[in-house]
Order: C-alpha cells, then sequence, then structure tokens
C-alpha cells in the first residue's frame, strides 16, 4: 500500500513541478532583452483603472517606468493601450493619456489605443494602429507579465524589448501565481 502511494504521489508531482519549473523561467525570461532605445514605439499595457478615473498601484507603476525611459529616450511615441472594463468608468487608455500628460508628457507623442480588453488585443490593435512603420516594439508592464506579453508578441510577429514595471507586493503572490496559467494558456492557444 505504502509503495503504490508512492506511486501516485509522484504520478501526481511529477507534472506539478515541470509546470512550475516551465513557468518560472518563462517569468526570469520575460523581462530580457532590456529595452535601449532601439523602437521608436513605446506600448504601455493597461491594467485595473480605480473608480474616478484613478490608475491603480500596478498602472502608475507601468506609467512611471515609461515616464523613466521617455527621460533617457524623449523622442519615444508612447502608445496606452487598454479598454474599458464593466467595472471602470473611463478606459484604461484615456488614463493613461492624463496620467502622462499631467507629468509633462506631450500629449502629440501619445497614440491611444482603447478598445482591447486583453493582453493580445492590446498588441494587435496597436500593430494594427501604427501599421507598416512599426519595426518593433518596446513592451512596458508589470515584471510578471512580461514573459506572457512577449510570448504574444511573437505570436503577431512583432519584434519586441522590455521595460520591466515593479509589481505591488499587495497583490505580487495572487498575479504570480494566476499568471504561470495565463502563460501557459497562452502558450497553448497563441492568444
Amino acid at each position: 500500500m505504502r509503495k503504490k502511494l508512492m506511486v501516485i504521489l509522484l504520478i501526481f508531482c511529477i507534472p506539478i513541478l515541470f509546470f512550475w519549473t516551465i513557468t518560472t523561467l518563462w517569468l526570469i525570461d520575460g523581462e530580457k532583452p532590456k529595452a535601449n532605445g532601439k523602437y521608436k514605439y513605446v506600448i504601455v499595457l493597461g491594467a485595473k483603472v480605480k473608480r474616478g478615473a484613478i490608475p491603480s498601484k500596478a498602472l502608475a507603476f507601468r506609467l512611471n517606468a515609461a515616464l523613466d525611459y521617455a527621460k533617457q529616450y524623449p523622442d519615444i511615441q508612447i502608445i496606452v493601450s487598454g479598454g474599458q472594463g464593466p467595472d471602470e468608468d473611463a478606459t484604461e487608455a484615456s488614463v493613461m493619456k492624463q496620467y502622462l500628460i499631467d507629468r509633462g508628457f506631450p500629449e502629440s507623442q501619445i497614440i491611444v489605443e482603447d478598445q482591447s480588453t486583453s493582453t493580445y488585443e492590446n498588441l494587435l490593435n496597436s500593430k494594427e494602429i501604427v501599421g507598416d512603420e512599426l519595426k518593433g516594439l518596446t513592451i512596458v508592464s508589470s515584471d510578471y507579465h512580461l514573459a506572457r506579453a512577449k510570448m504574444l508578441s511573437k505570436e503577431l510577429h512583432i519584434k519586441c524589448d522590455v521595460i520591466s514595471a515593479k509589481t505591488p507586493k499587495s497583490i505580487e503572490n495572487k498575479v504570480r501565481f494566476r499568471e504561470r496559467f495565463a502563460l501557459l494558456k497562452s502558450f497553448v492557444t497563441g492568444k
């Protein structure tokens, strides 16, 4: 009986360990290559907007990372990408645009994509807006989210590099756990 229990335990644990190891490696690899000014277009991927059209802490971290990058490379165009969820009173893109403008980033260098409801749509819709001029993108997102954004970018034939924004400690464990399953889904479906 004991031997049988060990075999069952191994059969159960090995796939879980494999899944955890692979997704950990993907998450680590997501933060490379770091952006170096190579691409003209920088996309900030949307995140939760709180009542009153206020960016969540995660979204503010992403926007601040983009603003820091813009200080080094002031000629970039920033694409703010994100639609409006059912519990949001404004589109993520409109809130992001206002946040950047309020901090001195020129409105003329902001491109708004406000129809997307997923990371895949963020990238696809932004690619369509920019058109043939798109040679590649610098993706700005939370550190845990970059692996999936890169995976989807590759699926859409978009070259990319990344800017990693920190994840708020209050949500870090939850979103990293959930992201592992989202990575697997994107790997399987391409979306």
